[in-house]
């Protein structure tokens, strides 16, 4: 399933490399909206993995950009106890406009060519037979 919103990019982390085979890269955009005169700001984070995450390089904090996602949902067990993990996969980003000028649409539609099928999930990426960790993702 695939969404997409616009928003203001406050935050982009570093990639980490969860093991040899999976690695991602999170950032948060903040989305502002004002219904009967109040204004609701939400905070968004985001995920990017695999050859995705140096998609978000060429975009900077107080940049406008819009951004297509899927959403995933995870079940994860560990000890008897069962818990649900959501994230928002994005995989593809769209400067709308910069924190310090107007859009530049030489930087915009960064989208690796022919990715914009979902994403797979974690265990489509590791072995069955290799040893995981108890991180759900």
């Amino acid at each position: 399933m695939s969404f997409e919103i616009t928003g203001t990019l406050i935050e982009k982390y570093d990639t980490q490399e969860v093991t040899s085979k999976f690695k991602k890269r999170e950032f948060v955009l903040e989305k502002k909206e004002t219904s009967n005169g109040f204004e609701f700001i939400d905070y968004i984070k985001f995920q990017l993995t695999q050859d995705k995450c140096s998609i978000i390089e060429p975009f900077n904090i107080g940049d406008t950009i819009k951004v297509n996602f899927n959403l995933r949902g995870r079940k994860w067990e560990k000890n008897g106890n069962i818990n649900y993990f959501t994230n928002l996969e994005a995989w593809k980003l769209e400067k709308l406009s910069s924190a310090d000028s107007s859009p530049d649409p030489s930087e915009s539609d960064q989208q690796i060519p022919g990715n914009d099928a979902p994403m797979p999930g974690l265990d489509d990426l590791t072995s069955s037979n290799e040893e995981t960790d108890d991180l759900p993702f």
